[in-house]
């Protein structure tokens, strides 16, 4: 039996619809024999639990020449008390990163630490978070959630760039808004990672991802970055996509202002290839238990990984 793009795109929405899933997600994890089977799925796109894995592996990709940024997955966080503890682990890491001096920054979503129990605890989090990344000698990087939470996200950092203006901040080429946020956030000196987008998005709110339009935004908002001297991280493990922005922008794309950046795992050698090649490169990694989202959402990316992840599944 042979998969046609139809079938592996609506693997790929089943994949992102269950990353969303929050009953799902409490159904597998309070499962011991879920929780088993799952860790074993997460292992091939996390460092491990625990934050000190994490800077290890961030210090193993430095011996390839790429420097660093670590999330400990999670999001959605429903209560203030988990927001507070799920900060005090952010801040733990940021002082582990500085203890390393390692060259890494901090990712995390907004939600993870309490913006979607209220606004003022999400800020009042995000403040903290920055001021420890800025003792550590590094800064944060906000990620993009789903397109129902981009205002809530956009006005969060900007008010945490406000205090911290070397916080960045992640678009998503694919939703049809992004054009016009992309003006927004330039107005800041804070880095922007261009990501395609990974979420479940209605056609009116966002681009098939890997379609035309879809590439064409992204190679638009790439174009502007790059040719304003804005710092940016062009964040793709498309090889197709990072050969059209070489074939765009050329030498430019060497400069010091510029970024490829790939998460743990993916993308591997094309991102060893760029860094041989002279372009600055950032390898992505993510720890923890909550990392439900995120390897669904890898997986979601090419469906084929279901394949991959029952054969992880035997051990």
């Amino acid at each position: 039996m042979r998969l046609n793009d139809d079938t592996l795109a609506q693997a790929a929405d089943t994949l992102r619809a269950w990353a969303l899933d929050e009953e799902l997600k409490e159904r597998v994890l309070a499962n011991p024999a879920g929780v088993a089977m799952s860790a074993r799925v997460a292992q091939r796109y996390t460092a491990g639990s625990e934050a000190e894995s994490a800077v290890e592996t961030v210090r193993a990709n430095a011996l390839r020449g790429h420097l660093g940024s670590i999330e400990c997955a999670g999001e959605s966080v429903r209560s203030a008390e988990v927001a507070a503890s799920e900060t005090a682990e952010f801040v733990r890491l940021a002082g582990l990163i500085g203890d390393s001096e390692l060259d890494s920054t901090v990712s995390f979503d907004l939600s993870h630490i309490g913006s979607v129990v209220d606004a003022q605890l999400g800020l009042r989090n995000a403040l903290e978070l920055a001021a420890a990344a800025q003792a550590a000698g590094t800064y944060l990087m906000i990620s993009a959630e789903g397109s129902d939470r981009t205002d809530l996200v956009l006005d969060l950092y900007e008010r945490v760039s406000d205090a911290f203006p070397s916080t960045g901040i992640t678009l998503q080429a694919r939703l049809h808004r992004s054009r016009a946020d992309l003006e927004r956030v330039m107005a800041r000196p804070g880095p922007v990672r261009l990501v395609k987008g990974a979420f479940l998005e209605a056609a009116d709110v966002a681009y098939p991802r890997d379609a035309e339009p879809m590439t064409a935004a992204y190679l638009e908002m790439a174009t502007l970055l790059v040719k304003a001297g804005h710092r940016v991280n062009l964040a793709t493990h498309d090889a197709g996509l990072v050969a059209s922005l070489q074939a765009h922008l050329g030498e430019a794309l060497k400069g010091e202002h510029v970024e490829f950046e790939m998460l743990q795992g993916l993308g591997t050698e094309l991102l060893d290839s760029l860094h041989r090649a002279g372009y600055a490169t950032r390898e992505y990694v993510v720890y923890g238990p909550q990392w439900w989202l995120y390897v669904l959402n890898r997986m979601a990316e090419h469906p084929e990984r279901a394949i991959q992840a029952l054969a992880d599944l035997r051990g």
